[in-house]
């Protein structure tokens, strides 16, 4: 079968790799229909990665397909359209069996970052390591749920406590997590300021739901928040860009406020004003990835339309090199799907 492979730190390949085997006791073939880029994505083409690993490595973190064997004891059937868990967790760790696998103890690592990914035509696994999709949902919607939406469900809502009547400022509106973010957000009530780069982003998160949009090329957004919110500040920051906007973010903060963050796109060293951190009372969490709960409930919410994912661009699997340099200038406004 075909996959698409990192050999070195910038050049990517499509080549031919074995089959995927058939499914053993527990595990499940699924024919790949779609695989959705992320900043990760670029992270791992450049080589950035967190830990050591071999190369070539099969890329894509994030993807879905359709169900075309089962192993012995597998309650999924064939032609089920499923969400791959974006990690390979051990599911018998105190944290797996918690439900918390994204705290897994003993991870071997993020799909095609530190282990072979989802850019190909078949993969067999486990079958504990993916979530069906409701009925409704589809392959490309599917293919969004594990990182997009998983990612931003637990940073709004496990982490943050986002509530109704609460207002969060949401920075890079127009990314994938950005457009999922103002979607999920809106949905509980919360009133949703984002920043974008453009004013053609500017009315395409407006149109998504986005109460206020700041263009932060011509203003700074911290100005502005503080303007929109009576210069109270804002109860959550959803953060991910990192040193660029880090500090300007907790400046958006009132007394008690919540940022929250999952990336650092800029970056990964930045300055904490320490005074203004325990004076006002502010909390900083880290949030990374999801767990299969999270995951289970964004299809849900995709099923009953309180969320869609935003397709900027579905590509031909040949265009990926054009496709990750748009995504590293940020040329986009919302998801890139590879179809297979």
């Amino acid at each position: 079968m075909q996959a698409l492979q990192l050999l070195d730190n910038r050049s990517l390949s499509l080549v031919d790799i074995p089959d995927a085997p058939s499914p053993g006791e527990g595990e499940i073939t699924v024919k790949v229909g779609a695989v959705a880029l992320n900043h990760i994505d670029v992270w791992g083409w450049r080589g950035m990665a967190f830990a050591k690993r071999a190369l070539p490595i099969v890329v894509g973190a994030e993807a879905a397909g359709t169900i075309v064997d089962v192993g012995k004891g597998v309650a999924l059937k064939p032609g089920q359209i499923v969400s791959f868990f974006g990690a390979e967790t051990c599911g018998r760790c105190k944290a797996c069996l918690a439900g918390r696998e994204n705290f897994c103890e003993n991870v071997a690592g993020i799909r095609g970052f530190h282990v072979d990914g989802l850019a190909r035509e078949r993969v067999t696994l486990p079958a504990r390591l993916v979530v069906p999709a409701p009925a409704g949902v589809d392959v490309v919607a599917a293919a969004c749920a594990p990182i997009t939406f998983g990612t931003v469900e637990h940073m709004l809502f496990d982490n943050a406590k986002l509530e109704y009547g609460q207002t969060v400022l949401v920075q890079a509106g127009g990314s994938g997590i950005g457009t999922a973010a103002i979607q999920l957000a809106k949905a509980v009530g919360a009133t949703v300021i984002t920043t974008v780069s453009t004013d053609d982003k500017a009315a395409k998160a407006k149109a998504l739901g986005a109460d206020h949009v700041i263009n932060y090329k011509e203003d700074r957004f911290e100005n502005v928040v503080r303007k929109l919110t009576r210069k109270e500040g804002v109860d959550v920051v959803f953060e991910h860009v990192g040193p660029d906007t880090f500090a300007r973010s907790m400046f958006c903060l009132k007394r008690g406020g919540v940022l929250v963050t999952c990336g650092s796109t800029t970056g990964v060293s930045t300055e904490v004003n320490l005074f203004q951190l325990y004076q006002r009372q502010l909390r900083l969490i880290g949030s990374f990835g999801c767990n299969k709960r999270n995951l289970a409930t964004v299809l849900d919410k995709m099923a009953a339309g309180i969320a869609r994912p935003v397709i900027d661009t579905v590509i031909r699997i040949a265009d990926i090199d054009k496709a990750l340099a748009r995504l590293e200038s940020r040329d986009v406004f919302g998801k890139i799907i590879v179809t297979l």
